[in-house]
């Protein structure tokens, strides 16, 4: 008894050590991929775990929203336009087990992930659609993305186009586009004032002309109103009808 009581002492500072180094802390945003002689054997949650050292393995994951900001990316529309596009995109691990065991390095696949899917949707679209309709191309990379990372146990969030960079002289031709359609829509303006200055003209004549003597008070009305100036000089146009008038007067 007294031999079992010594060899518990003497193990005693070297169990606690163990014990000690055993000891892993699971984070809050953690979750905890435990592995038993390399076999999964469960996914611990927050607070103190036991890892048997040398037996068993712990790899702790981070599930937060994490975001990726890809590269710039050289691609080429459907109308064969290249253009330079980046994007973020927020995802986050929905299953700590998948994200170990069925990828190598999520963090990378995503990314590389994310690439090529942002050209190939690029692709499939014309400038003018990508330029105006920014939100759904974003909206189909999410779901290409989202499907094909489900399996690794992750989750994709949101996917945002930051930039699209086009060639120089892309956006000189855009600008010159621009320019002309803007000078198009002032001639349509311009053009469709005088037609109504035409009509409103064509409606006021005909009024005066079917009214007796409204065309000689309105001639009279517009005297009056240059006779307030003395700068101005007025020249009296008589009616031709006057004229032939006082011509026949002349004749008799």
């Amino acid at each position: 008894m007294e031999a079992i009581l010594g060899l518990f002492f003497g193990l005693g500072p070297f169990i606690l050590i163990i014990l000690l180094a055993s000891i892993r802390q699971v984070n809050q945003y953690q979750r905890g991929v435990h592995f038993r002689l390399g076999k999964y054997v469960g996914t611990k949650m927050p607070g103190w775990r036991l890892v048997i050292p040398i037996f068993e393995h712990m790899k702790k994951v981070d599930i937060r929203v994490k975001a990726v900001d890809v590269p710039d990316q050289e691609a080429i529309t459907k109308d064969n336009i290249s253009a330079r596009i980046n994007a973020v995109i927020y995802y986050k691990v929905s299953d700590a087990a998948k994200a170990v065991i069925e990828v190598e390095n999520f963090y990378y696949a995503v990314s590389q992930l994310a690439q090529t899917t942002m050209r190939n949707v690029v692709g499939e679209m014309d400038l003018d659609e990508l330029l105006s309709q920014r939100e759904r191309a974003s909206a189909k990379i999410k779901e290409i993305v989202d499907s094909l990372t489900d399996p690794w146990g992750l989750a994709v969030e949101n996917v945002e186009l930051k930039d699209i960079v086009l060639p120089e002289e892309m956006k000189r031709t855009m600008a010159k586009q621009a320019e002309a359609e803007r000078e198009r829509r002032a001639v349509v303006v311009m053009s469709e004032g005088e037609v109504q200055a035409a009509s409103n003209l064509a409606q006021a004549a005909k009024t005066l002309s079917d009214s007796p003597g409204a065309l000689h008070l309105r001639t009279l009305n517009t005297i009056n109103d240059l006779s307030s100036d003395q700068s101005n000089t007025v020249i009296f146009a008589v009616p031709l009808e006057v004229l032939r008038a006082v011509e026949g007067l002349t004749k008799k």
